[in-house]
């Protein structure tokens, strides 16, 4: 499985429902999910299904006259690479200037802080 596949913010959308099932589904059910959720066609999803069997995410299997879909890119991988394209993008790979970032644009809950701490310390501890 290619680390860096590039996977789309649409495309994205119909890998979140092939994540939450835990076995293979058929089209229709992507598409049920899909077309309730956005305003898109049964052709659209039939369409980014295509694009991601294609790019190596998904898998197809045939049963009977229908396909299932179950996807072979792991969900904690995409959000891996998406994060670390995010930093290297916009923060020069560095998370301080990204937390910092984040702290500026909106105010943080006592929690968040709270919670920041408290992985700053694991990390502390860990090294």
């Amino acid at each position: 499985m290619n680390s860096t596949l590039s996977i789309s913010e649409a495309e994205s959308q119909v890998m979140e429902v092939l994540w939450r099932e835990p076995e293979p589904v058929p089209a229709e059910q992507v598409v049920k999910v899909l077309v309730g959720a956005h305003d898109w066609q049964e052709a659209t999803v039939k369409t980014l299904l295509n694009r991601l069997l294609k790019k190596g995410a998904i898998r197809a299997t045939k049963d009977g006259r229908r396909y299932l879909y179950s996807p072979v890119l792991r969900r904690e991988q995409w959000i891996t690479d998406e994060s670390k394209g995010l930093l290297d993008r916009l923060f020069g790979g560095r998370i301080a200037p990204l937390v910092a970032h984040f702290g500026s644009q909106r105010k943080l809950s006592k929690a968040e802080i709270d919670e920041l701490a408290r992985l700053i310390e694991g990390m502390r501890d860990g090294q």
